[in-house]
Parts: C-alpha cells; sequence; structure tokens
C-alpha cells in the first residue's frame, strides 16, 4: 500500500503550506478590521464591504478609514521588508543581513530627523503643529534620505570588484546617519524629539486609503520586479565564478538586486518608520519551512509569510487590552528575535 509523502522536500507539502498560509493570511486580514477598541463582527465587515450596512455608518467609517488602510499597509510593509531581507541575505551569502545593513533605513531616519528636528530649531516651531504638510514634509525627507543612500550604493556597487566592501561601505553609512541624528537629537526641540523617537518605533497607522493609492502601484512593481530576479539569486548561490561562467552579469544583477531591496525598503520606510526583524526573520522562516533555497519558491512565500507576520504584529498592537496603540517595533522584535536567536544558534551547530 502506498503512502503520501509529506515530507518537507515534496511538492504535496509545499502545496498543503501554501494553502495554509493563504487561509492565515485572509484569516488574520479579517481579524484585523473586526478587533479594536470598537469590535466589528465578520457579518457587519461583510455588509459593509457589500454596500448593505445601513445603520452600521460608524462601524464602515471605522472599517473603511482606520482599520482597512493600516491592514492594507501591514500587508504591503511586510511583503517588502521580507523580500527586501531574502534579496541582501542571498546577495551577502550571510543569513544576519536585512534591508537596514546597508545603511537604507538609516537614510530615511536622517532625512526625518533632519525635517523635524533641524527646522524646528531653525524656525522654533514644529512641523508637526504645520498639520498634513508637515506630514507630507516628513514623509518626503524619509524618501530623500533612503533613496540618497541607495543612489550612493548603487554607484559603488558597480565600482568595486568584492560585495564585502559594499557591506562595509552600507555600514559605515548607517553609522554616520546614525551619528548625525544623534547630534540632531541633542540641539532640538523637546516636542520635535518625542515625534522622532515615536516615528522610529513604527505604526501602519499613519496611511490614508487615497495615500494608499500611490503607495501600493510602487511597492506592487517593485515586488513583480524582485520575482523576476529568481534565476539571478539562484545562480548566486553556487559562487560569483560559477554564476559567471552560467552566463550572469555578476555586476547587472547586483545592481538590480540592491535597487529592488533599497526602492521596497525606502517607500516602507518613509511611511511607516523603520521596521524591525520582518526582514530578519521571515527569510529564515520560509527557508526551515520549506527546506528549499531555490528563489522561485522563496519568494512568494517570503511576500506572504512578511504579510502575515506583520498582520500578526498589527492585530497585537491595536488589542483593546494594550490600548490599541501599541508601537509595531516592540512586537516585532519579541517575534523576530527568538527567530534569530534560534538561526544563530543553529549555525553555530
Amino acid at each position: 500500500m502506498h503512502t503520501l509523502d509529506i515530507s518537507r522536500h515534496t511538492p504535496a507539502f509545499r502545496i498543503f503550506i501554501g494553502i495554509f498560509l493563504l487561509l492565515a493570511f485572509v484569516i488574520l486580514f479579517f481579524a484585523n478590521l473586526s478587533v479594536g477598541t470598537v469590535k466589528v463582527s465578520f457579518s457587519e465587515i461583510m455588509q459593509i464591504f457589500a454596500g448593505k450596512g445601513r445603520g452600521l455608518n460608524q462601524n464602515a467609517l471605522v472599517v473603511y478609514e482606520f482599520r482597512l488602510p493600516q491592514a492594507l499597509m501591514a500587508i504591503l510593509a511586510g511583503a517588502s521588508l521580507a523580500i527586501g531581507g531574502l534579496l541582501m541575505q542571498a546577495l551577502f551569502r550571510n543569513p544576519l543581513a536585512d534591508p537596514s545593513i546597508l545603511g537604507i533605513s538609516s537614510g530615511a531616519s536622517l532625512g526625518v530627523a533632519l525635517v523635524t528636528m533641524a527646522a524646528g530649531h531653525i524656525s522654533g516651531v514644529s512641523i508637526f503643529s504645520s498639520g498634513s504638510w508637515g506630514y507630507i514634509g516628513i514623509t518626503l525627507a524619509a524618501l530623500i534620505g533612503s533613496l540618497s543612500v541607495l543612489m550612493l550604493l548603487l554607484f559603488f556597487s558597480a565600482r568595486l570588484k568584492n560585495i564585502g566592501q559594499l557591506l562595509i561601505l552600507g555600514l559605515m553609512l548607517g553609522y554616520l546617519s546614525y551619528s548625525l541624528v544623534s547630534l540632531l537629537k541633542f540641539y532640538s526641540l523637546k516636542d520635535d524629539l518625542q515625534h522622532y523617537v515615536i516615528w522610529g518605533m513604527g505604526s501602519f497607522s499613519e496611511v490614508s486609503m487615497e495615500q494608499l493609492k500611490i503607495i501600493t502601484p510602487a511597492v506592487m512593481i517593485g515586488l513583480v520586479f524582485s520575482l523576476l530576479l529568481a534565476k539571478s539569486l539562484n545562480l548566486m548561490l553556487l559562487g560569483d565564478e560559477y554564476a559567471q561562467n552560467l552566463g550572469l552579469k555578476l555586476s547587472l544583477a547586483r545592481t538590480l538586486i540592491i535597487f529592488v531591496a533599497g526602492f521596497l525598503t525606502s517607500i516602507i520606510t518613509a511611511w511607516c518608520g523603520p521596521i524591525a526583524f520582518i526582514g530578519l526573520a521571515v527569510p529564515h522562516l520560509c527557508r526551515g519551512l520549506l527546506a528549499t533555497h531555490d528563489h522561485h519558491i522563496l519568494l512568494p512565500v517570503s511576500m506572504l509569510t512578511g504579510a502575515i507576520l506583520s498582520l500578526i504584529c498589527n492585530f497585537i498592537a491595536r488589542l483593546p487590552v494594550f490600548g490599541g496603540a501599541l508601537p509595531i517595533n516592540a512586537i516585532t522584535s519579541l517575534i523576530g528575535a527568538p527567530v534569530m536567536i534560534g538561526v544563530i544558534l543553529r549555525l553555530k551547530n
């Protein structure tokens, strides 16, 4: 009698995992819309989406204006950061690499610090008192800061033959940004410093549906483009010489990988703040779960797993028992740190 082989290496197991992750994604998405200081039942959510929610106007407002943008932003952020981490780990062949290792997140933090603290110190007025224009300025500053670091990295990546040198360059840019931010903190206004610290804790709640219409297409383009890099990533795992012998243009591949990872990271950091551990932990979870290094499988699974992890963190942060306002980084660190401790212990063995 034949038995079904459900080991982690078989297609049957991977299909099972895919179905499980999709179900978890759907359940968590609706849970994020339902749970909060105002509870909205599943049937009410269905009525609201169907446009039949008469008498549910308050709940419809809560879902459409607050919870739906927050859940969608969590999905985009989780998928983007997971892909960024996977790309960086493949590029540097380092299990402890993530998007922040190249200083891109630090560049965004420096941009925000310059706008929130330097501008406030010069003018004597907090930028957060400028209403929506202030938040637009902060977002643009984060994008300019992160993209500036990205452009520097792309410039040097075409000139540095050793990928380790690029890694050191990214770390140095991060330290330089941190140093400048520390100086700005010392001379900043109290209100500006408080707002900067809150931004640094991470949040998915600062985005509206109108803003998502701009963010979503940009993120989707980056995610789709990352799928096209699967073959190059697989070849790079064989080593630089083998990859080049098999026809891979190594310099171009590195540039594209850095650009996609940096592009996705800069957008998410600008709108959500520097979110920790998702980009670092998710690729390890996926590799361990599926027992594969094939990026044709890892890329889509990492997107889905990253979105699920972000939804879990957002769900916990918004639980009424916590007042519905926990910083996202507090939750991602609680989940991500044990995962990385396990990875380090496994590497030691």
